[in-house]
C-alpha cells in the first residue's frame, strides 16, 4: 500500500500529468481511424452483391430432368430482411456492438501498452530524479531485441487465442480464455518496458525470481482495472509509475546487499 500511494502522489504531478496526455490522445488518434476503416470495409461489404447458381437434377419415367436456379442477392437487402424484425434486429445490433465493444476494449489495452513502452524511459527517469538519485539506471535491452520480443510475444498472444477457442463456449471458464491472452502480452511488455530501461539482466532474472507471486499480482490487477472503458487511456503512466517505484525499490534492495 505504500508503494501505491507513493505512485498515486508521483502521478498527480504536472509532469506526469503531462506524460499521461500523450498516450491519451495517441491511443485515441488510432482507435479513431481504426474504427474508421473497419466500418468503411463493413458498409462495403455489406453493399456487395451475391450470385447464386444451383443445379437440381430428378429423373421423371426413367429419364433425367435438370432444373437450374439462379438469384442474384444484395447483401443490403439481407440486412435490410433482418431489421425488419424486431426480434432479429435485436439479435443482429447485440452481436454488432458485443463484438465491436470487444474489439475495441482489447485493441485499446494492445496499442496502449505498446505506446506507453516509448514513455516508458521518461517517466523512470523523472522517478530517478523524485526519490531514486542513488540508484543509477543501468538498463540492458536494444531496439533489435526489443522488437524481436514484441513480434514474439504477439505471435503467442495471437496463437493463445486460436488454442483457446474450445474454452470459449463453455460459461466462467469462458472470461479466462478471452483475457489469458492479452494478459500474458501486457504482463510480458510491461514487466519488460521497466526492467530493460532500469536493471542489468542478471538483477532482472533475480526481482522476477523473488517476487515472481508479487509482479504477477500487480500486472493481473493493473489488466483488470485495464477492462474498464477507457480506463487504460488514463491510467496508462501510472501503471509504469507504480511498476517502476516498484522495481526501483527492489533494485535498491539488491543492490545495498551485494
Amino acid at each position: 500500500m505504500s508503494i501505491f500511494a507513493l505512485s498515486i502522489r508521483d502521478f498527480f504531478t504536472p509532469k506526469m500529468l503531462k506524460y499521461a496526455i500523450m498516450p491519451f490522445i495517441a491511443t485515441l488518434i488510432i482507435m479513431y481511424v481504426l474504427f474508421f476503416v473497419l466500418a468503411g470495409a463493413g458498409l462495403d461489404s455489406m453493399n456487395t452483391s451475391l450470385d447464386i447458381h444451383t443445379t437440381q437434377t430428378t429423373i421423371q419415367n426413367g429419364i433425367p430432368m435438370s432444373e437450374n436456379f439462379s438469384a442474384h442477392v444484395e447483401n443490403s437487402s439481407i440486412i435490410q430482411f433482418l431489421m425488419k424484425y424486431s426480434v432479429t434486429s435485436w439479435l443482429a445490433g447485440f452481436l454488432v456492438y458485443a463484438i465491436g465493444g470487444f474489439f475495441v476494449l482489447y485493441a485499446s489495452v494492445f496499442i496502449a501498452v505498446i505506446i506507453i513502452g516509448f514513455m516508458t524511459p521518461f517517466v523512470l527517469k523523472e522517478l530517478q530524479i523524485r526519490h531514486y538519485r542513488d540508484i543509477e539506471m543501468i538498463g540492458y535491452s536494444n531496439i533489435f531485441e526489443s522488437l524481436f520480443l514484441v513480434i514474439k510475444w504477439a505471435f503467442v498472444m495471437v496463437l493463445m487465442f486460436f488454442l483457446l477457442i474450445p474454452f470459449y463456449f463453455i460459461p466462467l471458464l469462458n472470461i479466462i480464455a478471452f483475457n489469458l491472452p492479452l494478459y500474458y502480452f501486457f504482463h510480458k511488455m510491461m514487466i519488460f518496458d521497466i526492467s530493460s530501461n532500469l536493471t542489468t539482466k542478471e538483477e532482472n532474472n533475480q526481482i522476477k525470481y523473488f517476487n515472481k507471486g508479487s509482479l504477477r499480482a500487480k500486472t493481473l490487477l493493473l489488466y483488470i482495472v485495464s477492462l474498464i472503458p477507457f480506463a487504460i487511456f488514463f491510467g496508462a503512466i501510472f501503471y509504469v509509475i507504480y511498476l517502476g517505484n516498484t522495481y526501483f525499490i527492489a533494485v535498491k534492495k539488491l543492490r545495498d546487499d551485494k
